[in-house]
């Protein structure tokens, strides 16, 4: 009887405490969603990062050094790809399925948190705005079910994952002439394609590859779907080719995007073209293929068939331009994201024309979007300034390779010109920490800028204007 009696009440200590657990996990997302979105993915990030610390995850079979376990963990979630350590030779095949499911999650969970962010963006805001972003497939309709985003996000991912490994598999299978390690390498390189994070399982990556037009061309095509972002993918896949149908958003990511596509490439190919450590003894067609597989993979993908630091400076510094300018919104690419610069050009047009207003295709931009784009910059190059600063303090180094190296972990690239693997733990750190706030800071960085912005300002100060330039 006491033992019953002690048994009921420890149930009702536990129903009780998941009561309370639920009830402030619903305050927490409820009143900020973007302060429940970089928890989530803390505690992701110290989960993967526990599974990599077991002595089965490594090759050696024992357990690795806390620093690497955590960078590479955040690495991956982050869908970033910078590593201190050979993938291919470090951990693994456990090991390996850790980062690539690390991978899958992260991903994921990038794209439905962003998604899920603006829903409740929106649902904050006015009706005016709430119907715009109802145009832009954001808000209601097929996406506004906090379920049916998810579904859709995960249908979508699943699809074009499983497009590219159908490409990839037999071919890994044909060069590699085994069976299961094709499988294995073609459904590893279809995920860490779409998703932008850039994770190779060859020793040598794909300097073995530039020449399959094949391999390179399908990472290719995966990186970049996978950094246009899932409000693009979805406005495409319902509108199909119906340009008018096209929301802003979807218009201003693909005109960016094409745009600093095929600028980079073109960039790339003329300051490369006679570099024999990058491309310069490959054919004319390999360096116009591998010129334009650079420039799609500097701005978020991550992969590389040449060693970064065997570059010309001015390829790195056009490199790290790129890299800053990222990819989509509620996209797997990191960056400052392709929209935040068209604003920002839009507006410094306007201003150049004496315009009173931002327009793009019919529509105004609201200057409230324009302070957003300017505050997620100055965010960004913030962070960016502090953290090359930092390295070059810790390594002794010029400014290029820790500016280069920090652009890459802020916009989750994950090109490397070889600082990472040589870098202390206080380095690895920080790198870290960059990753995470790149990846997930801007996310909820914006979204907490676009809410506050709800307010209505009862009085206004007298105007005053500083002398500007």
């Amino acid at each position: 009887m006491a033992r019953d009696t002690r048994a009921g009440r420890s149930s009702g200590y536990e129903g009780v405490l998941r009561a309370r657990l639920r009830q402030g996990l619903r305050r927490l997302t409820g009143t900020s969603p973007a302060r429940a979105a970089m928890l989530i993915f803390a505690v992701t990030i110290a989960v993967f990062a526990s599974l990599l610390m077991m002595p089965w995850a490594t090759v050696a079979g024992r357990s690795p050094e806390f620093h690497d376990a955590l960078f590479v963990a955040t690495s991956a979630v982050t869908v970033t790809g910078l590593t201190p350590v050979n993938t291919a030779d470090h951990w693994s095949f456990a090991g390996e399925l850790v980062i690539l499911i690390g991978i899958q999650v992260g991903g994921l969970g990038i794209i439905t948190i962003a998604a899920l962010l603006a829903i409740s963006v929106t649902r904050n805001l006015g009706l005016r705005t709430r119907l715009v972003a109802q145009e832009g497939g954001i808000s209601t309709g097929a996406m506004g079910e906090t379920g049916q985003v998810i579904r859709t996000v995960v249908i979508c991912s699943a699809v074009v994952e499983a497009a590219l490994a159908l490409v990839l598999i037999p071919r890994f299978i044909q060069i590699e002439d085994d069976a299961a390690s094709g499988l294995w390498h073609g459904l590893f390189y279809a995920i860490s394609s779409f998703n932008n994070a850039g994770f190779v399982v060859h020793s040598g990556g794909l300097d073995g590859f530039g020449a399959d037009p094949v391999v390179v061309w399908t990472i290719m095509v995966g990186v970049f779907l996978g950094s246009l972002g899932f409000p693009v993918l979805f406005m495409l896949w319902t509108n199909r080719w119906h340009v008018r149908r096209w929301s802003l958003h979807t218009k201003l990511t693909l005109q960016v995007t094409l745009l600093l596509m095929v600028v980079g490439a073109l960039l790339y190919g003329v300051m490369e073209w006679s570099n024999t450590n990058t491309i310069g003894e490959m054919s004319v067609w390999e360096k116009v293929q591998n010129s334009l597989f650079a420039s799609v993979n500097m701005r978020s993908g991550g992969f590389s068939v040449v060693e970064s630091n065997m570059e010309n400076s001015e390829t790195m510094l056009i490199s790290d331009a790129l890299m800053f300018a990222g990819g989509g919104s509620a996209s797997t690419a990191g960056g400052i994201k392709v929209t935040t610069i068209a604003v920002i050009w839009l507006a410094f047009l306007a201003e150049a024309r004496g315009d009173a207003e931002s327009t793009a295709h019919g529509r105004t931009i609201p200057p409230s979007a324009v302070r957003v784009a300017v505050s997620v910059v100055a965010m960004g190059a913030t962070l960016v300034l502090i953290s090359t600063v930092w390295l070059m303090y810790i390594t002794g180094l010029d400014m290029g390779r820790p500016l280069y190296e920090s652009i890459s972990a802020f916009a989750t690239v994950g090109l490397t010109a070889g600082l990472t693997a040589d870098l202390p733990p206080e380095g690895l750190y920080v790198l870290a920490a960059l990753m995470f706030a790149g990846r997930v800071g801007i996310i909820t960085f914006a979204a907490s800028l676009t809410v506050r912005q709800r307010s209505r300002v009862r009085y206004r100060y007298p105007e005053g204007r500083p002398m500007i330039g």
